[in-house]
């Protein structure tokens, strides 16, 4: 889907690749950016820095709150019309903890902005994208809900939640021969700050061009996009090795469950 004349609302979009999406989208002729966060401070600061390029709108909402999401959506109808492209980028992770010390609160937190929230904005966005027969929503989940990963279990089980709700869409619409397409993205590790600590063999994401290949699969119509590509092949070495030959060639050798050791996530 062109990016060129559209409203495109991100969530998150005041930092990190949230924030170079919606550069990206304004350079490419977008005719407006709308940007939610929670952070009042980076959305004055975004708005002002993309002065030049657009036309940008900015909403501070607590996207775990979902009474919050209903009525800010209904703002937007109002003062900038349909959305034609969303971006389900907000997301958290709160620490490194083993399952066994994770708090009642911080599942809960995690589970309503990485999994609920896209579910509630997209429930409001997307009737007048099927009654247009027009529109793209990208879900932004992660390779850690492709893999099961330690002192990330919840982290990985909201993603895991957004792959399969995000898949499960795209196929009901496919299969009423909808225009309106469904992305689901799941990148490795990004160094925007979130996974701050985290080591890996494997290089972690630079924000730039993964932002740039997000846009890029939008553009498209990518139903799935691992970052990098060869994520998309864990699903195939899940299915031929027996599982404690996958956990040794993935946990072991490749280190990828020593990843959240020694995270210490943004400040």
């Amino acid at each position: 889907m062109k990016l060129q004349n559209t409203n495109i609302l991100i969530t998150g979009g005041a930092s990190g690749i949230g924030k170079i999406m919606g550069r990206l989208a304004l350079e490419k002729g977008a005719k407006s950016l709308i940007i939610w966060d929670i952070n009042p401070e980076a959305l004055a600061a975004t708005k002002s820095e993309f002065a030049t390029l657009g036309t940008v709108h900015t909403y501070t909402v607590n996207i775990a709150d979902s009474d919050a999401v209903i009525a800010t959506y209904q703002r937007v109808k109002e003062e900038c019309g349909s959305v034609d492209i969303l971006i389900n980028c907000a997301g958290i992770v709160r620490g490194n903890n083993t399952f066994d010390h994770q708090t009642v609160e911080d599942i809960r937190l995690t589970m309503e902005v990485n999994t609920v929230a896209p579910m509630v904005l997209t429930l409001q966005v997307l009737p007048d994208m099927l009654s247009r027969n027009r529109g793209h929503i990208c879900n932004i989940a992660s390779a850690g809900g492709m893999l099961g990963n330690p002192k990330m279990s919840v982290y990985g089980a909201s993603k895991w939640a957004v792959i399969g709700w995000s898949e499960s869409m795209r196929i009901e619409l496919q299969q009423r021969k909808s225009n309106v397409h469904v992305t689901t993205v799941a990148p490795y590790f990004i160094s925007t700050g979130m996974f701050t600590g985290v080591r890996s063999v494997f290089p972690i994401l630079k924000p730039e061009p993964t932002a740039k290949k997000i846009i890029r699969a939008i553009e498209r119509n990518t139903i799935f996009a691992g970052i990098p590509f060869g994520y998309h092949f864990i699903r195939f070495w899940q299915a031929i090795l027996p599982l404690r030959v996958f956990d040794w060639l993935f946990g072991t050798v490749f280190g990828i469950y020593r990843t959240m050791d020694h995270f210490t996530g943004r400040k």
